[in-house]
């Protein structure tokens, strides 16, 4: 999978950092929900380290699409809803049928 942290560059990581991920995901959305700017950036910051600590970082000249976008940790309240899905930043892995 492709992430890309803003601001910074594009990460492949495995599919095994996708549940860490998640829970940081719910954190970051969970604190947007109640307004906690800065919980939300400390589960954001927490999303890029984990990035950038497991992956590896693809080149620049590369132009793989990223699965995952991370906004950098200090973008505020507003900016983050703006990249916010209903799912959250990642998108939940489909179920199977």
């Amino acid at each position: 999978m492709i992430v890309r942290v803003l601001n910074d560059a594009q990460y492949e990581v495995s599919d095994d950092l996708l549940a860490q991920l998640n829970e940081l995901d719910r954190q970051a959305t969970d604190a947007l929900e109640r307004s906690d700017e800065s919980a939300m950036q400390q589960a954001l910051r927490e999303m890029g380290d984990a990035v950038r600590a497991s992956g590896s970082r693809v080149a620049d000249d590369d132009l793989a699409p990223s699965q995952v976008v991370v906004p950098p940790d200090d973008f505020t309240l507003e900016e983050t809803r703006k990249l916010m899905s209903d799912q959250g930043l990642i998108p939940d892995p489909p179920t199977p049928n």
